[in-house]
């Protein structure tokens, strides 16, 4: 298993995979300049860190990475749900819980959204709170919040 740091405007991520894909991507609540960067991208991770820069740049809308997240068959099936949610476009908690087939589900589908373990290449960050607002994020709601506004089609324009 590989395990890299990378600069994001986020703040450092951490990624790590192997030949069988990107098991986690995350991000670090750590001044950049106390991370250590890799110098060198090992070869497992070369399309994650590249497709990362232009995702961050907005070039890319969509990732394409072999993944190979840890986790229960119901949170790969709800991370699974999380992919379907386009650039640019949001949904609720209740919305998922719904599409995948069971409403009363909901506390669970939000507990595998937390666990998340792709930041960004599972789009955790697309679900909302059912009235709109921005409701729990393991990065925290300000990076929930400037994701959101990064994939969002309409920009705010500066008023001076």
């Amino acid at each position: 298993m590989k395990t890299i740091f990378i600069k994001t405007p986020l703040g450092p991520a951490a990624l790590t995979g192997d030949k069988n894909g990107v098991s986690s991507i995350s991000v670090r609540d750590i001044a950049a300049d106390e991370v250590i960067y890799d110098e060198v991208i090992p070869e497992e991770l070369e399309d994650c860190v590249y497709q990362l820069r232009e995702y961050f740049s907005g070039e890319r809308h969509e990732f394409d990475l072999k993944l190979n997240p840890s986790g229960s068959d119901f949170q790969k099936k709800v991370w699974d749900a999380l992919q379907e949610i386009s650039y640019g476009k949001t949904m609720s908690y209740l919305e998922l819980s719904k599409k995948l087939g069971d409403v009363k589900a909901i506390r669970a589908v939000a507990g595998a959204n937390a666990r998340n373990p792709l930041w960004i290449v599972v789009p955790c960050h697309r679900v909302i709170g059912n009235d709109g607002s921005l409701t729990g994020y393991a990065g925290g709601l300000w990076r929930k919040k400037w994701l959101l506004e990064h994939e969002s089609p309409y920009k705010q324009q500066s008023l001076f």
